[in-house]
């Protein structure tokens, strides 16, 4: 009981002081870098609390400001993409169509548009005036807790138990890392030998310490369980580990979670890849599945395709822990196949999302349809996927996802079915992972006529595609062009599905465990605050 009341004052009070900071940092507004008045501010902090301290709650201020920024930015570009498709489709007469975009159905609908569409100009109103001020709304502790407040009965929470999630969330309780330092950490250290916890009491609450200059050490051990040697191997070098303490009042319990920035590492051109002779695990992401084949050097599709079943329904919690479950499949069996990475769509729904009922239909069929859309987590599946495949050694490929499913299926199913015998089913999604992994080598999608036969005699002419070599000129005729032979002169045009997306780094974080940018080099001073 000591310990939690201790840790408790100490994250309330440096709660308040970043809550104070932050405020100071939303007033300054947008800014150039340098000036911002860290340094100012920093100083005013330090006194209340310490250097370290105050080091790094500016630096959360400083993130939680401009992650804030960035969602207002893409909330402007939502509201006005929403804004220009109800503009375009009340421009044309109802029931009728123009230019490839169709009036509402009638003029009741029609009115109601008008309306929303006075509704979305005002919202963009409102954004544009914040951006340019400079001022975000941020609610320290989560703006989906402050709603919950509001209906208690449907969270099956009472006040009091609200209460002590709210005071949870708002407290601070980070401690950056720092080169050097015993155990790579000053404020907040963390003893390898037996697993004590000692921190740095704000000058304050300097009197509630048990041990030398300032310090409080806990009476409990602290001991990791994942990645638990990579920790060791930091600590023990006095390279820098952040750490944060944080409450989780529904389970009674504190928690702290390390985490440091990973290496750098360099990244294989497309060429580089393709010489290599890596084999992909294209995959292709669905509502309920995910549908993978292994791609060899030359984008031929090898052995039979696989189906991994994902239920992306329940709490948050519930789905991220599925999510993860099933891209440990994945990596189980691209090392199991021999392959250097994964290939995967780099989707976004952005537009959709946006427009919605605008280009995803009407009715119950609509409703379903964007139903599933915004079940689809792709920003979620490739950064995790991202994160766990750079732990476990592979490359993540993020290519052009247009026509992936529609050439695939015109022209691999056929081939993949006739591959994989009567044993499994072929479907447009195994398709599409071929046509998503060929696409991350270089090769183009569709087939030449001709070059793939289905004669046990010929077999080994396999459909490669753009990897195919021309046969040679003669005399004044040039050689016959395919996709993948540049146009020669002036008039060049770079195709973008042929431009992928390398992700080797990683953002992995667990309960135990954190990785932060490793653009920051060795340093632990990086993530957002909770």
């Amino acid at each position: 009981m000591a310990d939690e009341t201790v840790l408790r004052e100490v994250g309330e009070h440096l709660g308040r002081l970043q809550h104070a900071d932050l405020m100071e940092r939303v007033r300054i507004g947008r800014v150039p870098l340098k000036e911002n008045r860290r340094a100012e501010r920093k100083r005013a902090l330090t006194a209340v609390s310490s250097s370290r301290w105050a080091g790094a709650i500016t630096r959360t201020s400083d993130d939680q400001y401009q992650l804030s920024l960035r969602c207002l930015f893409d909330e402007r570009a939502g509201l006005r993409r929403a804004v220009r498709k109800v503009q375009q489709r009340l421009a044309v007469p109802c029931g009728q169509r123009s230019n490839g975009v169709r009036g509402y159905v009638d003029p009741a609908e029609r009115a109601q548009k008008r309306r929303r569409l006075d509704v979305l100009e005002a919202r963009l109103a409102r954004v544009e005036q914040r951006i340019e001020a400079g001022h975000p709304t941020i609610v320290v502790g989560g703006r989906q807790l402050a709603k919950t407040r509001h209906n208690l009965a449907d969270a099956q929470l009472t006040e009091a138990q609200w209460r002590r999630r709210w005071d949870a969330t708002r407290m601070f309780l980070t401690a950056d890392g720092e080169s050097g330092a015993p155990h790579g950490n000053y404020t907040i250290s963390l003893d390898p030998a037996d697993g004590s916890v000692s921190i740095v009491l704000p000058e304050p609450l300097r009197h509630l310490a048990n041990a030398p200059r300032g310090r409080y050490r806990l009476a409990c051990t602290v001991a990791f369980s994942h990645r638990r040697q990579e920790w060791l191997d930091r600590v023990t070098a006095h390279r820098a580990v952040r750490y944060d303490i944080v409450c989780a009042p529904e389970r009674a319990r504190w928690y702290i979670d390390a985490s440091w920035s990973a290496k750098k590492t360099p990244l294989p051109t497309r060429g580089e890849l393709a010489a290599s002779g890596a084999r992909l695990l294209g995959v292709d992401l669905n509502a309920d599945h995910l549908a993978a084949c292994v791609v060899d050097p030359y984008g031929n599709p090898v052995g039979k395709p696989f189906t991994l079943a994902i239920d992306l329904t329940g709490p948050t919690a519930t789905r991220d822990g599925r999510l993860r479950t099933a891209i440990t499949e994945l990596i189980t069996l691209a090392r199991r196949h021999g392959c250097e990475g994964l290939a995967i769509e780099n989707l976004g729904f952005a537009d959709a999302r946006a427009s919605g009922r605008e280009t995803m239909g009407r009715g119950r069929r609509g409703r379903r349809f964007r139903r599933t859309v915004a079940g689809l987590p792709t920003a979620r599946f490739r950064e995790r996927l991202r994160g766990m495949a750079y732990h476990a050694g592979l490359i993540v490929v993020a290519v052009d996802p247009s026509y992936t499913s529609r050439w695939g299926a015109q022209h691999w199913q056929q081939p993949l079915q006739q591959q994989s015998h009567s044993t499994t089913t072929v479907t447009r999604h195994h398709s599409a992972s071929v046509a998503i992994g060929r696409r991350a080598l270089g090769y183009g999608i569709r087939r030449r006529p001709g070059v793939t036969a289905h004669d046990r005699r010929i077999v080994a002419r396999r459909a490669t595609g753009q990897a195919v070599s021309p046969s040679r000129a003669r005399g004044t005729t040039g050689p016959p062009r395919t996709a993948s032979t540049p146009i020669r002169g002036g008039k060049t045009r770079l195709c973008r599905s042929d431009q992928p997306v390398l992700f080797p780094d990683s953002q992995d974080r667990s309960e135990s465990h954190r990785i932060t940018d490793p653009a920051c080099g060795d340093s632990a001073n990086t993530g957002q605050h909770r």
